[in-house]
């Protein structure tokens, strides 16, 4: 009998919803897949919206995972540098077949220590954050390096997840579930990404976010300070 699929993916405070609750979706259609919600405790976990998402599994009880997979969001900022947190994540990826992420969860990836040499992806807005921990930065909606799979910002969560599945099944499995999601995207506005998007939409929110960027560069210089 085969083992089914265990693929978990990591619940922390200020997580971006849909970072997560997109490849949930395409995870969960995958025929025998086990999927885990994880986090230190079981207890509800606000997202950065009014969403509150409880976990299914500790760090202690999660059993070995086939695919581990960091959502992003705000909350990265945070846990870059939280020791058990990144403990976890090192403790899976010894023995997990592919070791992923969605968004700015890459940056926690890499404060694991777990990108290092690997061509790796994020949100537009912080991409450039990646070479610090020994990344190689690469804009693209999907990027795949051996068995590391790296989602862009939010919606490239579905990309991913869709990606990784012709990779753990087969295409057809895939694309059924892209069938099944109705995932055919025809956006009202071409503004998604800094390359298309308007030059005053791209200026108001870069000086939206200015705040919550040096944060974000503080934090991940200690965090691959701490790595070195």
């Amino acid at each position: 009998m085969t083992e089914p699929l265990q693929i978990g993916l990591l619940v922390f405070p200020k997580v971006t919803q849909l970072d997560l609750t997109g490849p949930l979706q395409v995870f969960s259609s995958v025929p025998g897949a086990k999927v885990h919600l994880i986090w230190k405790r079981i207890e509800p976990v606000p997202t950065d919206s009014v969403m509150v998402l409880t976990p299914t599994t500790t760090f202690a009880d999660c059993p070995q995972l086939d695919v581990i997979c960091v959502p992003g969001g705000f909350g990265t900022d945070d846990m870059v540098g939280d020791q058990d947190m990144l403990a976890f994540l090192r403790r899976q990826a010894e023995r997990a077949k592919y070791v992923t992420s969605v968004c700015t969860g890459s940056l926690v990836l890499g404060a694991a220590g777990l990108l290092k040499g690997y061509r790796a992806t994020t949100h537009w807005s912080a991409i450039d954050f990646l070479s610090s921990f020994g990344a190689i930065p690469t804009r693209t909606r999907v990027c795949v390096d051996r068995n590391r799979f790296t989602g862009g910002g939010v919606t490239a969560g579905i990309d991913f997840a869709l990606t990784l599945v012709s990779e753990l099944v087969d295409r057809k499995t895939a694309e059924a579930i892209q069938l099944r999601l109705e995932y055919n995207p025809a956006p009202p506005f071409n503004a998604g990404s800094p390359d298309t998007a308007p030059a005053e939409i791209l200026a108001f929110m870069k000086e939206r976010i200015a705040p919550s960027q040096a944060r974000r560069a503080d934090l991940m210089g200690r965090a691959a300070a701490r790595l070195s």
